[in-house]
């Protein structure tokens, strides 16, 4: 019975998913700190990256706590700093897509790694969000209020994911699956509409 309403609930949640997962339009926008702020909740894919980092690090616990937000979120920085410079990344909407699928597989299997490892696939996934979230903006925006809301965002994203995790592993445990499969439908979506 638990399995079924797992599913169920997953299954409701895929079908009311908004069918445009990418926050990545950036038509008609005025790019300063207010749009910062909130292009990571404009987008399932960010949104479920930085949510998991935080599930990913409560679970991790130790060090894990505060050392994977504060790699992705300088990881992420930098990455912006690569768009707002000009230099290529290839691919980075492909990076987004596996990110999300990465961390569905980390919060489904509740993936226990050394924590230097954990960090580098942070930082891995940071870079690609932080590119993409730059690449966007024109010219004349204000880049660094623009960064600096979807730096504060993403750490409000990351404590959520923390507090989820840190006050509630049995519900956690309970809805791994459902998480799981969430994220990789969404993942597949992203593949399959960058491809």
């Amino acid at each position: 019975m638990k399995l079924k309403l797992t599913k169920a609930t997953a299954l409701a949640v895929l079908i009311l998913l908004p069918l445009s997962v990418s926050a990545h339009t950036g038509l008609g926008v005025v790019h300063d700190f207010e749009q910062g702020f909130g292009h990571p909740f404009s987008g399932a894919d960010h949104l479920l990256v930085m949510f998991a980092i935080g599930l990913w690090a409560a679970s991790q616990q130790g060090r894990s706590v505060w050392v994977l937000p504060l790699v992705f979120l300088s990881v992420m920085a930098s990455g912006a700093w690569l768009a707002f410079s000009g230099m290529p990344l290839i691919n980075p909407e492909i990076w987004i897509a596996l990110s999300v699928l990465a961390c569905g597989l980390i919060v489904w299997r509740n993936w226990q790694i050394k924590l230097v490892w954990a960090a580098a696939l942070t930082g891995l996934f940071a870079l690609s969000h932080g590119y993409v979230h730059a690449a966007e903006i024109s010219a004349e925006a204000d880049k660094m209020g623009y960064a600096a809301g979807f730096l504060i965002a993403t750490a409000v994203l990351h404590g959520l994911g923390l507090l989820a995790g840190l006050i509630s592993p049995g519900l956690l445990k309970f809805a791994r699956v459902g998480l799981g499969l969430m994220y990789t439908a969404v993942g597949i979506t992203l593949l399959v509409a960058g491809v």
